[in-house]
């Protein structure tokens, strides 16, 4: 933190029209009811209520709401003493930001303590240590290109991600405007590097969004330019302030329009922020500008008025608030969320944005003794962060208890030493139906279980979404092995690893392992919704791992998928494929035969079907009901994904000669398929094998890859 003032000379001559730019213009109800407006459709939307699915447009209204009014406080500094104390510029924002926000995140770290599955509380620690420096965004941003998180529950911390956002502006905006303010045109020259600054984060956040949408919903160098158009109207108000009455009534009105458009036309599938964020931004700003002007008609006459300041002034507490509100009343109560009963406690939430106003925010922040010495709102930022801080990583510590009952059989052990490995894991996932407890010698533990992932992604040869190149030998088996065979495919063929893993080096074969997150073997493209894109990166790929295995002619080729299709595959004609029924089951197949083709010179392929999917996310399931497993149990009906495709698909393979094996009896016995076995955990997440399960399936895999005879 800054701890001295920095001070930039005025020069000698400065004209009084000249100072004045930029000065501090007081309150403005109409952006008090802007904040009404922004929080309301944040919250809208996080309700889940349809009409409002854009509503997350709201954050980008508070950011241009948040570069204007910092900028005109740091103008009004400049103008009045030419220079601005940094560390009376942090500690404003320390008073400002810090009580409130510490105080819902150690309720949130209690609450979770309380409620969430325990296999989730050190990840929100995680996220309040993030969050108390600020970092959260970054977190959320490589958490969100991770494929085994894909499918994780939201942080009921995540939505801090935007006040991150805000800081790590403001640690540049002041020392850049600092640098440009001194000599004649200062204003000018700030307009000048700042308009800059929104160019290239614009460029960027439409790039971005195209390419690594996660990178770009959470990054400070793609928000960037929304707070800075923000700056720029801040810069821009004396000239504004003489804007013709009607023409600035206009403007507010627009702007007013172009927001609320935008919160009702957008959903989850626009592509987001990017291009479409100028409708909301340009709105914001239209208000903002003309309101400077404007009065009688501007939409200020509306918004202005007491309920949307009410409501504005709470705006920052009941942001705070109610995500986490939303995120665990549903555990809490053990009931699933609905819209009703979300829009109940998001009141709720704003009246515990009305208590923090009044107990904390307002009673700190407008106290004399903290105001007048920026070392005391300094240090008291720096105490509630280090005890926030504190709380995060001793919490992450002690994770909730999770209750156990008696040991039981070892699964792996069992199947190894059996006779008939198939008849043994049979009789243990018959036993298993119906399990009431979780034993006391559980593998993997459940708090661990998703972290543990086979050496092929620790050793790049799992790539990731935004990778199209496999230049790695990623050799394992018996590297020296006579015989080669390859393990190809998605992560529903990664998680095989360890199993045939096992199976080559007890064969004596080398094995090649070369999969990708999310990219399946059949050529297809496909719609990735996390980069919310065409998945041409897994185009790439499996063109260059095709071609790779080929070349290489090995004795064995194991190849699996995933049935699903993601978000949709694309025709002939690059349209995606709408799909009312089975429509592109055909497609699919098709796709397949075109990779058994180009695999044709290969005489022993194997098509190792996909697995069964449990109900939820198994190691939430189990911690939710430890005492009651039988709950996270499946139908075996249910749990086969896309059945008539998976059909079609074996029917053809089995006409080019290629062996299907169906993994089905390994996860199911009797039409169910419980999610423990003995004493392993089947699944780590809600459709990937743990790696425990997959090591216990060696020997059974091993049967069918090599029958006796073979």
């Amino acid at each position: 933190m800054v701890s001295s003032t920095i001070e930039v000379r005025e020069a000698p001559a400065t004209p009084p029209a000249r100072r004045a730019e930029g000065a501090h213009i007081g309150f403005r109800p109409d952006i008090e009811g802007l904040r009404a407006i922004a929080v309301t459709l944040v919250v809208l939307s996080h309700a889940g209520l349809s009409t409002f699915a854009g509503g997350y447009v709201g954050v980008d209204v508070f950011f241009v709401i948040s570069g204007f009014l910092i900028t005109t406080l740091l103008l009004k500094e400049l103008n009045k003493t030419g220079k601005i104390s940094l560390p009376g510029f942090y500690s404003r924002r320390a008073i400002r930001l810090l009580p409130v926000s510490t105080v819902v995140v150690v309720a949130t770290i209690v609450a979770a303590w309380l409620f969430v599955p325990a296999t989730r509380f050190k990840s929100i620690t995680l996220d309040g240590l993030f969050s108390t420096f600020y970092g959260i965004n970054w977190r959320l941003a490589y958490e969100g290109t991770d494929y085994l998180n894909a499918t994780a529950a939201p942080s009921p911390l995540q939505h801090l991600w935007s006040l991150a956002v805000e800081e790590q502006f403001y640690l540049v905006w002041p020392l850049l405007l600092l640098a440009v303010w001194a000599g004649a045109r200062k204003n000018r020259r700030a307009a000048i590097a700042l308009s800059a600054l929104v160019v290239v984060s614009l460029i960027v956040s439409v790039q971005q969004t195209a390419n690594a949408a996660p990178w770009a919903y959470f990054g400070s160098h793609t928000r960037a330019w929304e707070l800075g158009i923000g700056a720029l109207v801040a810069l821009a108000a004396a000239r504004l302030s003489r804007t013709p009455k009607a023409l600035a009534a206009v403007l507010t009105w627009g702007g007013l329009v172009a927001v609320v458009i935008a919160a009702v036309t957008y959903d989850e599938s626009t592509a987001f922020p990017g291009s479409a964020a100028l409708l909301p931004v340009l709105g914001t700003a239209a208000v903002i500008a003309g309101g400077t002007s404007a009065e009688g008609w501007g939409a200020g006459r509306v918004i202005g008025t007491a309920p949307f300041r009410f409501i504005g002034k709470l705006s920052y507490g009941w942001y705070l608030w109610h995500w986490p509100v939303l995120m665990i009343w549903p555990l809490a109560f053990m009931r699933d969320a609905g819209v009703k009963s979300n829009l109940v406690f998001a009141v709720g939430a704003l009246g515990l944005a009305f208590i923090t106003y009044h107990l904390v925010e307002n009673p700190v922040r407008m106290r004399p003794w903290l105001r007048s010495r920026a070392r005391r709102g300094l240090a008291l930022g720096l105490i509630l962060s280090a005890g926030v801080a504190a709380l995060s990583l001793i919490a992450g510590q002690f994770t909730p208890p999770i209750p156990t009952g008696p040991a039981t059989f070892d699964t792996a052990a069992e199947v190894a030493k059996a006779g008939d490995p198939q008849a043994r894991l049979t009789q243990l996932i018959t036993g298993s139906i119906r399990g009431s407890r979780l034993p006391d010698n559980l593998t993997p533990k459940l708090t661990e279980a998703q972290g543990q992932n086979p050496v092929i992604y620790k050793d790049l040869c799992h790539l990731g979404y935004g990778d199209s190149k496999q230049d790695r030998p990623c050799v394992y088996g018996d590297p020296n092995g006579a015989k080669t065979m390859y393990l190809i495919g998605d992560s529903h063929a990664a998680q095989w690893f360890a199993a045939v893993d096992g199976v080559a080096r007890a064969q004596g074969w080398k094995l090649v392992a070369l999969t990708k997150a999310a990219c399946q073997l059949p050529a297809v493209l496909n719609f990735n919704v996390v980069l919310n894109k065409p998945y041409t990166e897994c185009v790439a790929w499996r063109d260059q791992i095709v071609d790779r295995v080929v070349a290489a002619k090995p004795d064995l080729v194991v190849m699996a998928s995933n049935d699903l299709d993601n978000g949709g595959i694309y025709d002939a004609d690059g349209k995606l494929i709408e799909r009312p029924g089975l429509a592109d089951d055909p497609a699919w197949v098709q796709a397949w035969q075109k990779t058994w083709t180009k695999l044709g010179g290969i005489k022993n392929k194997v098509l190792l079907q996909d697995t069964p999917y449990p109900v939820d996310v198994v190691p939430e399931c189990a911690a939710t009901n430890p005492r009651q497993i039988f709950k996270c149990d499946r139908s075996q009906v249910r749990a086969i994904q896309e059945p008539q495709r998976r059909a079609m698909v074996a029917e053809q393979a089995a006409k080019n000669g290629i062996r299907v094996i169906d993994p089905t009896p390994w996860f199911c016995a009797n039409k169910k398929c419980p999610i423990l076995v003995g004493n392993t955990l089947v699944y780590k997440d809600d459709n990937h094998m743990s790696l425990a399960y997959s090591e216990a399936l060696a020997p059974v895999l091993g049967q069918a890859l090599f029958p006796a005879g073979r």
